[in-house]
């Protein structure tokens, strides 16, 4: 046992992708061709798919949300793991990113199963919340503009049920979190969420160190 996380060597983490991890071939597809894009530090890690996909299994979800999509791997892990009646809304601003996305989820058969909803998050949630789907999410994925977090986190805990999952990405803000004299402008941002939510009754947490920092919140209630 330790009482700190092994570091994460280039060796490590090669072993860590190679048997820690089980990607589709449409997943691995879609991560090396993400992996050549411009903002390819806005895709997560394999090892962190993997994860998604075991809690939505274990609490066993049928309705996932996600506040930003990039090229779509984290909702191909969900949205492959959730089964045949799965259905997952995904989130973005962005069309050209998630032509990407829709190109994958297609090939995986998911085309059907993802709604993706284009356009500013707030509105989109906030619109989510108006058509009646409060508690209606099993599991949300919130990793869009840090900007927003706050914003995005309070209307996940209204869309998620009693007993479902809202995971954070980027908790750890490159790194820099721990290190004010680092911090640009949305590092405060980051950071004033992690205290909110280490102080928040109404979840349960636990920030794990992985890929740049994921918080994992379950809804009490």
């Amino acid at each position: 046992m330790s009482a700190r996380p092994t570091a994460l060597t280039d060796a490590l983490h090669d072993y860590l992708q190679a048997h820690g991890v089980r990607e589709s071939e449409v997943q691995r597809r879609l991560r090396e061709e993400t992996a050549g894009h411009e903002w390819a530090l806005m895709q997560i890690s394999p090892e962190q798919g993997a994860l998604m996909a075991l809690l939505a299994e274990l609490i066993g979800a049928r309705r996932a949300l996600e506040v930003g999509v990039f090229t779509g791997y984290s909702a191909l892990a969900v949205a492959q793991a959730m089964g045949a009646d799965g259905r997952l809304t995904a989130l973005d601003i962005n069309a050209d990113y998630t032509e990407t996305a829709r190109r994958y989820w297609a090939e995986a058969g998911l085309a059907e199963r993802i709604e993706l909803r284009l356009g500013d998050a707030r509105e989109s949630l906030a619109a989510l919340r108006a058509e009646g789907r409060e508690g209606a999410y099993d599991i949300a994925f919130i990793d869009a503009d840090k900007s927003g977090y706050d914003i995005y986190y309070e209307h996940c805990l209204a869309l998620v049920r009693p007993g479902g999952l809202i995971l954070i990405d980027n908790t750890f803000h490159m790194g820099q979190i721990a290190e004010p004299v680092r911090w640009g402008e949305n590092a405060p941002v980051v950071d004033a969420l992690n205290r909110k939510i280490r102080d928040d009754e109404r979840v349960t947490i636990a920030m794990l160190p992985l890929g740049d920092g994921l918080t994992i919140c379950r809804k009490r209630g």
